[in-house]
């Protein structure tokens, strides 16, 4: 089964930027998509995550949540099997456990529905 690792996290202020990074230990046909998805403080138990950024692997499609449209941007590197999330002007809200997934169906507006999951990578944001 494809693994997925996160990497990337950290404290940041207000105002500034992260950069997660992403690798899976394969490059498999079933997968057609990635994403980031995130589990805000207080939501575990409810075990809600909210998809942030999402994308296609064969047309490069981009699926964004209206909260990180036009600050956080998703790319991906198919030759290192590596899926980026940069993220600009972060605010407060933005701090949650970060989750790479992977998927096996692309839907243009709705995005990567998950398979896969990586383990997770804390987010902190202070103002």
């Amino acid at each position: 089964q494809v693994q997925l690792v996160e990497s990337g996290g950290g404290s940041v202020q207000a105002g500034g930027s992260l950069r997660l990074a992403c690798t899976s230990s394969e490059d498999t046909y079933s997968t057609k998509c990635m994403a980031w998805f995130r589990q805000a403080p207080g939501k575990e138990r409810e075990g809600i995550r909210e998809g942030v950024a999402h994308i296609g692997k064969v047309g490069g499609g981009t699926v964004y949540a209206d909260s990180v449209r036009g600050r956080f941007t998703i790319s991906l590197d198919s030759a290192k099997n590596t899926v980026y999330l940069q993220m600009n002007n972060l605010i407060p809200e933005d701090t949650a456990i970060y989750y790479c997934a992977a998927g096996t169906t692309w839907h243009d507006y709705l995005g990567c529905p998950a398979n896969t999951w990586g383990q997770g990578t804390q987010v902190t944001v202070s103002s």
